[in-house]
């Protein structure tokens, strides 16, 4: 039994399971990443030490006279016309008729409105009564006084002359019997009294005689005269107000708007949103329209007056539209920062129209400027991709560097961009730099 018991002891020795120790582990672990950290060494120092790849292009250079024309500076803004006209009535009246649509094409001096002109009518009607009135009147005057009035005004005067002489004998009557006691002093005053009567409308009829036969005064003609041109210039006023009642197209052109309905009214006064309307049509010639612009004071000094540029609409970018600058504001916007041009379209259609988007490519003056110089023609022009200037500056391949070189940028076209200063033809061009192309930095051109 002893020595069944002593084979059953746990054995509490070092045990050899084949199982590595803890230190051999921690080393395994180290040596691991060591291995990890100079793998990715020598692959991070391998791409440092790689020059990266560009695309190297030779500079040209060409005659000016074969250069492309360029564009100085694309613009948008919007087509309006050129004058837009509101018309509007010149008296007040409701509208008795209208002729017109909106679209509708209309010919100067064409009936687009009728409005009730009852009143008018009656106001040249009693302007033309009043001037016949002041006719007759002058004519009278002209022609003097009838026979029949001078023959009655004699007529008159010989009457009171009789009664006159009357008067006489009954005064010498009267002092007569009075000197023979045969009548009182009260009978010889009367008589008296009738005698100066008489000889007073003697007197009185001589002077109306006397002035029916001269005939009015010559002031009293002219004042009929200035009265009958006052009653003409009334029956002129009273005629156009009413032609002023039918409202005619000023210009030949196409209706915008039709303001108006029959039966409204229309006034020649301020006018709020609702009620009188202040004009009854708008219309325009749309064949005189403009592109209207508003240019950044950055740009403004890129373009002049008569400048030529190409139209384009976002409604049809395959249309083109040759145009040049016709108006130049005289005043910029401060708010804005900008100095608004409008360019006329030379040959309008019916595909534009008013309010449109529309977008202007102004073309630089160099091509003309090569034309019209010697020495200007005789410089090379260079033209390089847009996709190569980076901060008014190119990078060219230089022994197996990138170079920077500052340039000045002319216009722009469809094939790149004009180099004024910078190149002369001949250098290496990197066409597209990497944007964290540094100068100096090496590179390796694109097989």
């Amino acid at each position: 039994m002893d020595a069944e018991l002593k084979s059953l002891q746990i054995d509490r020795g070092p045990r050899s399971s084949g199982q590595p120790s803890r230190w051999a582990v921690r080393w395994i672990i180290v040596g691991i990443a060591i291995f990890l950290l100079l793998g990715a060494w020598r692959l991070f120092s391998g791409k440092l030490d790689t020059a990266p790849v560009v695309d190297v292009q030779r500079v040209n250079a060409m005659s000016a006279a074969s250069a492309p024309e360029g564009v100085v500076l694309n613009a948008a803004g919007y087509i309006v016309a050129a004058h837009r006209i509101e018309v509007a009535a010149k008296v007040i009246g409701k509208v008795k008729w209208i002729g017109v649509d909106k679209g509708d094409h209309v010919q100067e001096g064409q009936v687009i409105v009728r409005l009730e002109d009852d009143e008018y009518q009656a106001q040249l009607q009693q302007a033309k009564g009043q001037m016949a009135n002041l006719e007759a009147k002058l004519a009278e005057a002209l022609h003097g006084s009838r026979p029949e009035e001078v023959a009655q005004a004699l007529a008159n005067l010989d009457s009171a002359k009789a009664d006159m002489d009357d008067a006489k004998l009954s005064i010498d009557r009267a002092n007569k019997l009075r000197k023979e006691g045969l009548t009182p002093q009260q009978s010889v005053d009367d008589a008296q009294t009738r005698y100066d009567g008489a000889v007073h409308r003697v007197n009185s009829f001589q002077k109306t005689y006397e002035l029916i036969k001269l005939g009015p005064r010559q002031e009293e003609i002219d004042s009929l005269r200035g009265q009958l041109e006052q009653a003409k210039g009334a029956v002129a006023y009273a005629e156009t107000t009413l032609a002023n009642t039918i409202i005619r197209a000023p210009v030949t052109g196409t209706i915008l708007e039709r303001e108006v309905e029959k039966g409204e009214f229309v006034t020649t006064s301020f006018v709020g949103d609702r009620g009188a309307k202040g004009y009854v049509v708008s219309l325009a010639d749309l064949n005189d329209l403009e592109v209207e612009l508003d240019i950044a004071q950055n740009d403004f000094a890129k373009l002049h007056s008569g400048q030529h540029g190409t139209v384009t609409t976002d409604a049809f970018p395959d249309r083109k539209y040759d145009g040049f600058i016709k108006e130049i504001s005289p005043e910029a916007n401060r708010q804005k920062a900008t100095v608004q041009i409008k360019v006329k379209v030379t040959k309008p259609d019916e595909f534009l129209r008013p309010e449109m988007n529309a977008s202007v490519a102004f073309v630089s003056d160099a091509k003309s400027d090569a034309a019209l110089s010697p020495s200007a023609a005789a410089r090379p022009v260079v033209i390089i991709p847009a996709a190569a200037v980076r901060d008014n500056a190119v990078f060219l391949l230089l022994d197996g560097k990138a170079v920077k070189r500052p340039v000045k940028v002319g216009a722009a076209s469809s094939t790149g961009v004009r180099i004024e200063q910078g190149l002369n033809g001949g250098e290496d061009l990197i066409s597209n730099p990497p944007a964290d192309l540094k100068d100096g930095e090496k590179v390796r051109r694109k097989a």
